[in-house]
């Protein structure tokens, strides 16, 4: 799966686990639920207000594209989340639920699908009957409207309240925002420095990442798509050591990602080009002869990091976790020459 379908509309099929096997139920004998301590009652600032949790949640529904990560870290099995990729037909278990760094912590659960990545809004009916005790939408694009009907279901925290536009907050800050949430801020404080620690580790390896220029991209429909600056792959770039394009923060607008048509290429002549796809898009973009020319190209400067497939480091960095971005960064140290 291309990664650019992270933000395209996409299908995604799920069966739905309401009153059969361990999505349904929450009950401990299932694996799934479950009060999993923290520190209560807790008020959580967020964009859309307050909202106090009075008690450890047993029923926790993830409405963040990543959400469900967090909470997993951070001992909470989410009983609702999102699927950020399209699971193929027929696929079970669902694939966002098998990626290396989750598969150990889902164990056995099945949490039940309440929206696919493309849907205009989440299932309100699926999440009713999935009787939550807390909304987690912290890396969401939910509006006010959605945010004050999930607020009559069961308590709910939103993005971060600093964050104006959705998906553009650090990854640090995503991950204290649903510890707070849960009740467990220092445990998800110390999880964080241990991450930050471990991004330090790979500066002092590659001091010479400070004078670099890099930038993520993806090639979807002929077009090239570099990720920006505040863009959650453009942030690991940058934990790295490396130096972003203020020009492509300048015409992406403010958004996370801008689409280049080839000849507009020179776009992305820096020092280091991270290619995420899988293995059909990265040959697409070999073959194109513009890409071919440039400078960190032709040097071999240009690390190629599948995405849905093999061991899915795109979609790691993508995801940038308390569970993901471990894993990315000892693949990505890997992948730098």
């Amino acid at each position: 799966m291309n990664v650019w379908k992270w933000v395209a509309v996409v299908l995604s099929t799920m069966t739905v686990l309401a009153g059969c096997g361990a999505g349904a139920s929450g009950d401990r004998s299932d694996g799934q639920g479950g009060d999993a301590g923290g520190v209560f009652p807790v008020t959580v600032e967020h964009f859309f207000g307050s909202t106090e949790v009075p008690r450890a949640p047993r029923r926790v529904v993830a409405l963040g594209y990543t959400d469900d990560q967090a909470l997993l870290a951070l001992g909470v099995r989410p009983v609702g989340m999102v699927d950020q990729y399209a699971n193929p037909p027929g696929r079970d278990p669902d694939i966002n639920t098998q990626w290396p760094w989750v598969k150990a912590a889902w164990g056995d659960v099945r949490p039940e699908v309440v929206m696919a990545n493309g849907d205009s809004q989440p299932n309100y009916e699926k999440i009713a009957v999935l009787r939550p005790d807390l909304i987690v939408a912290v890396y969401s694009d939910i509006d006010r409207a959605a945010y004050e009907r999930l607020s009559k279901i069961a308590p709910t925290v939103g993005r971060t309240k600093a964050e104006a536009e959705p998906f553009s907050a650090r990854w640090q800050d995503n991950a204290l925002q649903i510890s707070r949430a849960v009740g467990k801020a220092e445990d998800g404080g110390k999880l964080v420095a241990g991450i930050e620690q471990k991004f330090a580790a790979v500066r002092a390896a590659h001091p010479e990442f400070a004078g670099q220029t890099a930038v993520a991209v993806s090639w979807y429909s002929d077009s090239i798509a570099p990720f920006t600056s505040t863009d959650v792959r453009g942030r690991i770039l940058a934990n790295m050591g490396f130096r972003a394009s203020p020009e492509i923060d300048g015409i992406a607008g403010g958004k996370f990602y801008v689409r280049l048509s080839p000849e507009r290429v020179d776009m992305i002549n820096l020092d280091r080009i991270f290619v995420i796809g899988d293995e059909a898009d990265h040959q697409a973009l070999r073959n194109n002869p513009l890409f071919a020319s440039l400078p960190a190209v032709r040097a071999g400067k240009a690390s190629y990091v599948l995405d849905s497939e093999g061991p899915a480091v795109g979609a790691a960095m993508s995801q940038s976790t308390l569970l993901s971005l471990p894993y990315a960064l000892d693949q990505i140290a890997k992948a730098v020459r």
